[in-house]
């Protein structure tokens, strides 16, 4: 599909200067670029796109360091589709300054924008095709092959933005600005695994996974139900948190899973077990325990906001000499929580 360009803007904008010069040079009483020359075109009307992703716990526009492609489809009132664009120009998309030029008859428009499903390490993907689908039946999905066990899959980022109601006029000479907010919806969730007692743990020595229903989104970025599915560590292994006192090294376990969008209210879990004995030694629900670490800095900020912002996660657990969870006390990003009787 042809992408209009910030080029194509000024172009054309030039050519109604020229035409709107020519008409006064002339004494005609012209007051709008239709008319005056019938060999130019005419003026551009439409909307001038700019993509911001803010939403995030810097509350820092990061859309041009962390988006690689861009799909976005125009609605009308009714919520059937006028038009898409689709941008994988890198270098685009990475200027602060760049913009998306659309061509659009006069009216009132909604617009949904999606990043990452154009690259070729794209997980997700529309379930049907989104230039003859109604708004409200529009759907995106994590692909069933991405979901593989024993070794996961590391989830390209997905972003989504809507944008409601944007208006072209009617005596609009040029592109209208309008600004289209994203969100992540993809996470990657690191888990370390230390021995109180100093023995060694690698990532081999434990199954490590998280159940969650979140593959199958609607228009409006909300889950919609369907089953359970298990993500599987995208890598695992071992590393060195120093030396301890008595000269050994403390080697720690790791695993990195990546899952879809977490959801405050979902019964996500975090499993872990041993593979020496085959003892689940971990099982809570995880969304509680990040939400651990939500202090009183964002306490006027709440659950699904603080869970839609941060993307990437890090939960320590800390084992007793006989591998079981010391449950009072492990630690979530740079959060040491203590938990005293607590029960979920």
């Amino acid at each position: 599909m042809k992408l209009d360009t910030f080029s194509d803007y000024a172009r054309k904008g030039a050519m109604c200067v020229l035409g709107l010069g020519l008409a006064v040079t002339a004494a005609l009483p012209l007051t709008s670029c239709e008319g005056i020359m019938e060999d130019l075109e005419e003026c551009p009307q439409g909307l001038r796109l700019r993509f911001v992703y803010d939403y995030n716990m810097e509350f820092a526009n990061a859309f041009p360091s962390q988006v690689d492609c861009l799909t976005v489809v125009f609605y009308d009132a009714g919520g059937n589709p006028v038009a898409t664009r689709t941008n994988t120009d890198r270098e685009q998309l990475g200027d602060e300054f760049w913009r998306m030029t659309v061509e659009l008859a006069p009216g009132t428009y909604n617009i949904l924008a999606y990043g990452g499903m154009e690259d070729s390490k794209a997980n997700f993907s529309f379930t049907s095709e989104p230039e003859t689908t109604n708004m409200k039946d529009l759907e995106v999905r994590l692909g069933s092959n991405f979901i593989t066990s024993p070794v996961g899959t590391q989830l390209h980022p997905l972003f989504y933005g809507r944008l409601e109601t944007a208006e072209v006029g009617e005596d609009d000479t040029t592109y209208r600005d309008v600004t289209v907010r994203m969100m992540k919806d993809t996470n990657n969730i690191r888990i370390l695994l230390q021995n109180l007692n100093g023995e060694p743990l690698s990532g081999d020595d434990f199954t490590i996974n998280i159940t969650d229903d979140n593959t199958l989104f609607d228009y409006m970025n909300d889950i919609v139900p369907q089953d359970n599915i298990t993500y599987w560590p995208w890598t695992k292994g071992q590393q060195s948190a120093g030396v301890l006192d008595d000269g050994r090294e403390a080697m720690l376990a790791y695993a990195e899973l990546s899952t879809s969008r977490l959801v405050a209210g979902h019964d996500a879990r975090l499993t872990v077990t041993s593979n020496d004995n085959g003892r689940t030694i971990i099982d809570i629900p995880l969304v509680n325990y990040l939400l651990l670490l939500k202090s009183q800095e964002f306490d006027k900020m709440g659950a699904q906001e603080f869970l839609d912002r941060e993307s990437r996660w890090a939960i320590t657990f800390f084992l007793q000499g006989d591998g079981t969870w010391m449950d009072a006390y492990i630690k979530v990003n740079d959060w040491i929580v203590r938990i005293n009787n607590a029960e979920f």
